[in-house]
Parts: structure tokens; C-alpha cells; sequence
């Protein structure tokens, strides 16, 4: 999984890898001649009292041990670039990709886990390919070239590697081994402190109201140990497997020592030689270290990459169209024939058998009791997901044969959470209409009767916090009115965006509503009566179907479900 994320979006940085691999080569093969040339001045000069060849030898070190600098520091200036772009193109993909998934594949992975796929996943892949161009090139050449130069200089003693080797090559393998199910579960560990942290940062008030701090501390602290607990156990193997590592190096250098001593006393080997069979076996195992480092990220490595890969493989229920049609010019006209929509896996559909319809210049009302299926059918519009039975269609034409750009710049939505962006109160009203004007947004917010209130906030400059956290629900709600009115669309989809007003408030919006949506298909969904008995027409949603249309006086005289509907809110005599 790791090997293919990283063919793809390596591809356009070959020519700057094959550099990488060049200098990396040319680095490595400097440090392998230097031991060489180390026990020829030993034996050749110092051992013989030779002070040109000292000299010439020691100027041939210096002009190589600065082209081994030189290139390792190129090594690692283009090595990181090209793991700081893979590490951008990575969570660019990701997050292009989200931004195609529909409400279905958001409530699969959730919020939480995206986030930490886009950010710590894709950390952990860029660091392991900055390690693997700066590290990992030079390691496989070092191990080959540093036994090929070590039997240069001594067969006999060469037979140490056969040991040495294999025994690391075995630590390698365990830690491997035991770490890769560790980090795939610290990974699911992370991921539920996102989830945790979210909801109480979220939810601070609820909390607050509920007096439930401790729980919440306690559940936070469970979540936590739970990542703490994985980090030891991998931590562990860590602190294990470097001393071993380490211990058995030291151990191959009082051999050499102990083994090379016996040869020059029997003059099988000189001084020199026994120095440069030392250097080349430290060489070759700090480049075994060198990829146990490297060998102990990769398993979390081929877990994040995993993740990644199972976001980006993920398509949207929502596919576009083939051949999109775009040339169309949309007037608001929009009907729905026997619409079902049901989840996957589920025993009954949400919506079955819909069929509405919902003209320009009229305003369209949905109520029902909770979890009849409102906000779903208000959701096939726009396409948050499509339907899995009839058609939803604008103007005639079925919305999933529609170019997604066409649709969704025709419509207005002002969902039952309105969601405002970190910025200005003027931002988020041009969020759809860059181009509006002040004059356009301060007429916006007087409809939405949100003006006073923005004018005290300091005017369009005034600054919103992230979500809106730093407005009440209501001026939220009004100020999503606004940005829908600014974007002037020909479909006004209303998801209970009235809620959290005052009636007063309520009846005063509506009002000045009315002129501006005039020539727009109007359609509402709504919990509270009094918002939508004055609309042209009223569909009665029950358990996912429609069991009554028409006006509010219509259906008080003709459909019991309504009347309990409206009778739960108002009296016999405020209802007529």
C-alpha cells in the first residue's frame, strides 16, 4: 500500500529523485575509499616515516571528504524538497477528494478520522521518505561496498560478518514484526482523541449544563491512556532494540580487535589494514542502523498510508455525470417523482414513494414529526446524496444528469445548522458571490433582520469566529439568511432555518422574506406552525411518506396528522 501511494505521487519528482540517488551514490562511495586510503597512510607513511606521502595522501582525504560533504548536503536539501512536496500533494489529494464525498462517506469516516488521515497519516509517510532519500539510499550501498572492501583487505577476519550480519538482520526482523500491529492500533488511538477532544470542545456547554466535567475529564484520561499504553509498548521495543544494537556492535569491535591483533602477530595483516577492516565494519553496521531506524517507521508508515489509501479509494455515492449537461438555463422548477432513499444495509427506506412539486414564485412547506424524513429529502436536492429510487428533477432534468456546478450555483441552502467561516461578517456573506457589493449585503442582512445587530458587532467588518461561535444561534441563523439572499439563487432550500428566532423576528423575516424570493422556488422545512401555514403548499412527511398536501386550512379540515401536529403548538382557536 505504502509502495503505491508513493509511485503515484512520486512520479513527478523523478529527475529530482534520480539526483538524490546520484549524489547519495557518490557520497557513499567516498566514505568507502577514505578507510583505504586511512591504512595506506598508515602503513605506506606513518609506519615507514614517509612525510610527502603523509602529505599527499591527507590532501587526496581532505579533497574527497569535502565532495562526500558537499554532496550530502546537496543529498538532503533536494531529499527533503521532494518529501515536503509529496507530504503537500498527498493532503492536497486528500482533501480534494473529501470534497467529492457526500453525507453517506462523511458519516463513514467521520470528521475525526479525516482529520488525523490528512495531517498526522500523511506526516508520518513524508518522514519516512525523507529518511529513506537521505538515510536509506546510501545504507544498501554502504552494507555491499563495506563488505566488498573489508574482504579487500582481510578474508580471514571477513568471516565475522557471516555472524554479525545475520544476527542484526534477525533484531530487525522481530522489532518489524512486533511494532506494525502497535502503530496501526496507535493510530486508532489518535483518532479517538480527535473524536473525544471535538465533541467536548464542541459540546463545552452541554457539558457545563449537565455538570458532567468529571466524565468528561474521566473519558478524555481513558482515551489518553489508551494511547499511552500503545506509545510504552512501542517504546519498549525501541529501547530494546537500539542497545541491542549497539551492544552488538561494540561487541564485533572487540573481535576485530581481538582477531586482527593475532594476524599482525603473525604477519598476516598490518596496522593499517586492521584500522580500515574497523572503520568499514562501524560503516556497515551504522548503515544496519541506520535502516532499523528506518525499518521501525516504515510499519506505521504502510498503516498511514493504508488509511490514506482507504480514503482516496472511496468514491462518492454521488457520481457525476457522464456527460453533464451545462448549456441549460434553470428557471427553479422542481418535482419530485416517487422518490426513495434508503441507507445502505437498511431494512426500510428514509423516504419512499415522494412525489412533489414545487413551482417559482410559490413557497413550499415540509413538516413532520421528527425523523420523518425531512431534512433527507431537502438533502437529495442539492445532491448531499442522490436518491436510490425515482428521480429529483430541476427544470425536467434529472439532477444527477446536471454538472454539479450548474445545480449547486442555482440553489440557496441554509442548512438546520448553519455553519459560518472564521473571518469578517462581509466574508461569509460573499462565501457564494465574491462579487456582491455593500450595498447588496447590507440589503441582505436588512431582509434578514440581522442589520442592527451587525451594525453594533461593528459593520460588515466585524469579526466571526470559527463555526460562529461568537454570535448566538439566532443572529447565526440570520446571518445564513443573509449569505442565501446575497447569492440571489432560484431554489431557496430552508432546512428549520427559522428555529432559534423569536416570533416576532420570525414574522418580520418572513415578511421582508416574500418580495425578495418572489420569482424563486421556495421550499421550507420547518418544526414550528407558524412559520409555514401561510405557504402556498404544505407536504405532511409520516414515517418517510407523504400523507397529505395543501394549505394549512385544507389540511386542518382534512388531515388528522397535521392537526395533531398543529394542535400540539397552538390551540383550536389560534390554529383557525
Amino acid at each position: 500500500m505504502l509502495i503505491g501511494l508513493l509511485r503515484v505521487h512520486l512520479r513527478p519528482y523523478r529527475r529530482l529523485l534520480g539526483a538524490v540517488v546520484v549524489l547519495q551514490l557518490v557520497q557513499a562511495m567516498a566514505n568507502l575509499y577514505l578507510p583505504s586510503l586511512n591504512a595506506d597512510l598508515i602503513d605506506q607513511g606513518v609506519a615507514l616515516g614517509d612525510t610527502s606521502y603523509i602529505l599527499r595522501t591527507g590532501g587526496v582525504m581532505l579533497a574527497i571528504t569535502l565532495v562526500q560533504v558537499l554532496c550530502a548536503v546537496a543529498a538532503v536539501y533536494v531529499g527533503a524538497r521532494v518529501a515536503m512536496s509529496l507530504g503537500r500533494d498527498v493532503r492536497a489529494s486528500v482533501f480534494d477528494h473529501v470534497q467529492t464525498f457526500s453525507a453517506r462517506e462523511m458519516g463513514h469516516f467521520g470528521a475525526p478520522s479525516l482529520i488525523t488521515r490528512t495531517t498526522n497519516d500523511v506526516q508520518q509517510v513524508q518522514m519516512v521518505v525523507l529518511l529513506s532519500l537521505t538515510l536509506m539510499i546510501a545504507a544498501p550501498v554502504m552494507v555491499v561496498g563495506g563488505v566488498f572492501m573489508a574482504v579487500r583487505e582481510d578474508v580471514q577476519l571477513s568471516a565475522l560478518l557471516l555472524v554479525v550480519v545475520p544476527l542484526l538482520v534477525a533484531v530487525l526482523a522481530v522489532a518489524v514484526w512486533r511494532m506494525r500491529p502497535l502503530f496501526r492500533s496507535m493510530q486508532v488511538r489518535i483518532d479517538a482523541i480527535n473524536r473525544i477532544l471535538r465533541e467536548q470542545i464542541g459540546g463545552i456547554r452541554v457539558i457545563r449544563a449537565f455538570v458532567r466535567d468529571t466524565h468528561e475529564r474521566e473519558r478524555f484520561a481513558g482515551a489518553n491512556d489508551d494511547l499511552r499504553v500503545v506509545a510504552v509498548g512501542v517504546g519498549r521495543l525501541m529501547a530494546l532494540t537500539f542497545p541491542t544494537v549497539m551492544l552488538i556492535m561494540n561487541l564485533s569491535s572487540v573481535a576485530i580487535l581481538w582477531f586482527g591483533a593475532g594476524r599482525i602477530d603473525s604477519g598476516g595483516m598490518q596496522v593499517g589494514s586492521l584500522v580500515a577492516f574497523l572503520s568499514y565494519m562501524m560503516q556497515i553496521l551504522m548503515a544496519v542502523m541506520m535502516a532499523v531506524m528506518m525499518f521501525m517507521l516504515v510499519p506505521r508508515a504502510e498503516v498511514s498510508a493504508e488509511r490514506i489509501r482507504e480514503v482516496l479509494d472511496t468514491d462518492s455515492t454521488v457520481v457525476p455525470a457522464a456527460r453533464p449537461i451545462a448549456s441549460v438555463e434553470l428557471r427553479g422548477h422542481l418535482e419530485m417523482r416517487d422518490v426513495e432513499f434508503r441507507y445502505p444495509g437498511a431494512e426500510q427506506p428514509v423516504l419512499r414513494g415522494i412525489d412533489l412539486e414545487a413551482v417559482p414564485g410559490r413557497t413550499t412547506a415540509i413538516i413532520g414529526s421528527t425523523g420523518s424524513g425531512k431534512t433527507t429529502l431537502l438533502g437529495l436536492v442539492p445532491r448531499l446524496f442522490d436518491a436510490t429510487g425515482g428521480a429529483v428533477l430541476v427544470d425536467g432534468v434529472d439532477v444527477r444528469d446536471l454538472a454539479q456546478d450548474v445545480l449547486w450555483g442555482k440553489i440557496g441552502l441554509v442548512p438546520q445548522k448553519p455553519y459560518l467561516f472564521s473571518g469578517s461578517v462581509g466574508s461569509n456573506l460573499r462565501y457564494g458571490r465574491p462579487e456582491a457589493t455593500e450595498t447588496e449585503l447590507w440589503h441582505a442582512l436588512e431582509v434578514a433582520q440581522a442589520a442592527e445587530f451587525v451594525r453594533e458587532m461593528g459593520g460588515l467588518d466585524a469579526e466571526i469566529s470559527q463555526g460562529g461561535t461568537n454570535v448566538s444561534g439566532g443572529q447565526r441563523q440570520r446571518l445564513a439568511i443573509a449569505r442565501a439572499l446575497v447569492r440571489k439563487p432560484g431554489i431557496y432550500l430552508f432546512d428549520d432555518s427559522f428555529s432559534a428566532l423569536d416570533f416576532a423576528t420570525d414574522a418580520a423575516l418572513r415578511q421582508a422574506l416574500a418580495p425578495e424570493t418572489r420569482e424563486a422556488t421556495v421550499l421550507i422545512v420547518a418544526q414550528r406552525v407558524s412559520t409555514i401555514r401561510t405557504a402556498d403548499r404544505i407536504i405532511v412527511l409520516d414515517q418517510g411518506a407523504v400523507v397529505g398536501a395543501g394549505t394549512h386550512a385544507e389540511l386542518m379540515a382534512d388531515n388528522e396528522t397535521y392537526r395533531e401536529i398543529v394542535l400540539s403548538q397552538v390551540s383550536e382557536k389560534e390554529a383557525a
